[in-house]
């Protein structure tokens, strides 16, 4: 039967380049090192490290086996936490992370009822990377996340990802701009103006926005990036530029600037939670509950429909993939 410690082995060489180097990393002597090894090969009647002069490497049998072998070592690992948080506070802790306007806006009464059903709950807020970051690291069991509709957001198949609001992207304007009066601006109208972008260009509203003005053919030139939206609104009154902003973010726009639609079909970032399927099920379904409940809230709020926020303002699907940092 197979062993924790043959696992550890196993991933030790791997990560270290050779047995001494895994002995010192895992705090064994190399002849025991040497020991796990030979009774993992042995199982597997097979040779899953190629050892040379220079060190250590897993052999093509080696390398299929060490993500199952890592999946093993963090799935003990989640259990050990979540059974150490249990005996010391007397119930479950569930680790959430969120975006600072989902966090304002989504999630406070998505705790509350988490916490009523008698979870602990432990937020951290951050930035789209770190978020996702701490997703991968199983440092988070879910988080609120933003994306262009449609994005994975390069998490891999022990997350799932549940879409709760398309977020309407808004276009903000100084108040004396020349298309400050229409209703509805045309994207094309604004292929000479400056833009406020996010301080990453990947971020997923930069690249609906460079998706759709693509379709004009043209592309946005950008003045400023910042991922603080005060400091977007206020650069936008100065005359520095125009930018497009999410609505659960504009907040209360200032008197100097002028926030319109864009004509067109909509453009719109999705707000999701991203939930480990390792977590206690019982509390993530109470999460996912509360969320839909205030996303719903949000629509009727907005005068959204709810089917809208499904397909109608899911107009930039194809606009590209991969996670960026975002403005939140």
């Amino acid at each position: 039967m197979l062993e924790l410690r043959q696992l550890q082995v196993l991933k030790a060489i791997a990560q270290e380049g050779s047995l001494a180097a895994a002995a010192r990393a895992l705090h064994y002597t190399q002849p025991t090192i040497t020991h796990h090894l030979g009774v993992l090969e042995s199982h597997f009647d097979a040779h899953l490290v190629q050892r040379g002069p220079r060190g250590a490497a897993l052999t093509e049998l080696g390398a299929a086996l060490l993500p199952h072998a890592e999946a093993v070592i963090e799935r003990l690992r989640l259990a050990e936490r979540e059974v150490r948080d249990m005996a010391e506070r007397g119930t479950h802790t569930l680790h959430i992370g969120t975006f600072p306007t989902a966090g304002a806006l989504l999630l406070p009464p998505a705790v509350k009822a988490v916490r009523q059903g008698g979870v602990h709950v432990s937020l951290t807020e951050g930035e789209l990377p770190a978020l996702l970051k701490g997703l991968r690291a199983r440092e988070l069991h879910a988080a609120l996340v933003f994306s262009q509709p449609g994005d994975r957001l390069d998490l891999d198949d022990d997350f799932e990802l549940h879409p709760l609001l398309n977020d309407p992207l808004l276009l903000v304007l100084p108040e004396d701009h020349r298309c400050a009066g229409l209703d509805r601006v045309p994207l094309e109208e604004l292929r000479h103006d400056d833009w406020i972008g996010a301080a990453d260009p990947r971020d997923p509203c930069d690249r609906v926005l460079s998706w759709a003005c693509a379709q004009h053919s043209f592309e946005p030139v950008t003045a400023l990036r910042t991922d603080d939206y005060a400091v977007v609104q206020g650069f936008v009154a100065a005359g520095t530029g125009v930018s497009l902003v999410p609505r659960l973010a504009l907040g209360t726009p200032r008197d100097d600037v002028a926030v319109r639609q864009l004509t067109g079909p909509p453009l719109a970032r999705e707000i999701s939670v991203a939930v480990l399927r390792t977590t206690a099920a019982r509390s993530i379904q109470d999460l996912l509950e509360a969320l839909t409940r205030q996303a719903a809230q949000i629509r009727r709020r907005w005068g959204l429909p709810e089917a809208e926020t499904d397909q109608d303002t899911g107009t930039a699907a194809d606009t590209g993939s991969g996670s960026g940092r975002g403005r939140a």
